[in-house]
């Protein structure tokens, strides 16, 4: 009897062996299932008054597996400030090629695409786009269909939101910082991106970051004015913005928490427009103050990306 309590449990180790050997497989060689797609455009910023035929530009990238994207299908749903949602209808479908492995595929949307067969409420979504208002959003879902014929959903999505020329996806082409009045070059994010959506003509959110800091808690707000003064005020809707837990310093509200930032020997607290390639700049200039340490100074240079 012992000696078969034995046997049995050595062959139930062999299959426990054999079994994990089998899944391990599954990760290597050939088991790419396809439809892999990796979405470049995250956020779209849509400008009114750039006209109903002007086109938009978006990308995706693809990675051809051993089973290969055949076509993609692109859906489009809209919904505005009300948080009203309206139905969803095929956008476009791209054919795909099997090769090369690595493809980059760019294709434009213009308004009368976005609108086209979309209700909001059992009504078309108007043909005047300045009757949008800022904060409504069209959402593009990306489905691919590969050559085992199997339909893949893809996790991440195109943001198209309405807003003004400031809104959009950003690198980050110059970041300074000081922590406690120390220069810090060692803390680098020039090459990053950001993301930066409209809230209303002059107030912009700034998505998951203060400098080089990350974190959905980070998500804060600025704003711009008329006269191109960026500013990052103390508090938004009547709450303090707090950057990594602590309350934001500004060049205006507590100049003497953030003077080396403020004194940085480059162009403070402004934009300078790009109306020849887009690439517009924001120069912005905040902080915030660690309770019991002291404050971390933010100088950084935002500039647009154009598809």
């Amino acid at each position: 009897m012992k000696k078969f309590k034995l046997y049995t449990l050595a062959l139930f180790a062999l299959t426990i062996l054999f079994s994990c050997e089998k899944d391990s497989d599954m990760l290597t060689g050939d088991a790419e299932t396809g439809g892999l797609l990796t979405v470049n455009s995250g956020l779209i910023g849509y400008v009114v008054g750039n006209g109903n035929t002007f086109e938009y530009a978006a990308k995706v990238t693809l990675f051809q597996g051993a089973v290969k994207t055949t076509k993609i299908e692109i859906y489009k749903s809209f919904t505005n400030i009300d948080s009203e949602t309206s139905n969803e209808v095929l956008l476009k479908t791209i054919d795909v090629s099997a090769s090369p492995q690595n493809q980059v595929i760019d294709f434009g949307i213009s308004y009368n695409d976005l609108i086209e067969g979309l209700t909001v409420g059992g009504n078309p979504i108007p043909s005047d786009d300045s009757l949008l208002n800022i904060g409504d959003s069209w959402i593009l879902k990306y489905v691919t269909t590969t050559s085992d014929g199997k339909i893949h959903v893809n996790s991440k999505t195109t943001k198209i939101a309405v807003g003004t020329r400031f809104a959009g996806t950003y690198k980050v082409i110059q970041g300074e910082y000081w922590r406690i009045g120390v220069y810090r070059p060692d803390v680098a994010w020039v090459g990053d991106i950001r993301v930066i959506e409209s809230v209303d003509a002059t107030t912009y959110k700034f998505l998951e970051w203060a400098g080089p800091f990350s974190g959905a808690t980070n998500t804060h707000y600025f704003t711009i004015s008329n006269s191109g003064v960026v500013r990052t005020p103390l508090t938004y809707d009547g709450e303090a913005q707090l950057l990594n837990g602590f309350g934001v310093i500004n060049c205006e509200d507590t100049p003497g928490d953030i003077p080396n930032a403020c004194g940085f020997n480059g162009p403070q607290k402004t934009i300078v427009k790009d109306d020849v390639n887009g690439k517009d700049r924001i120069y912005r200039t905040y902080g915030y103050y660690t309770t019991g340490s002291g404050p971390r100074e933010i100088y950084e240079v935002l500039e647009k990306i154009v598809e």
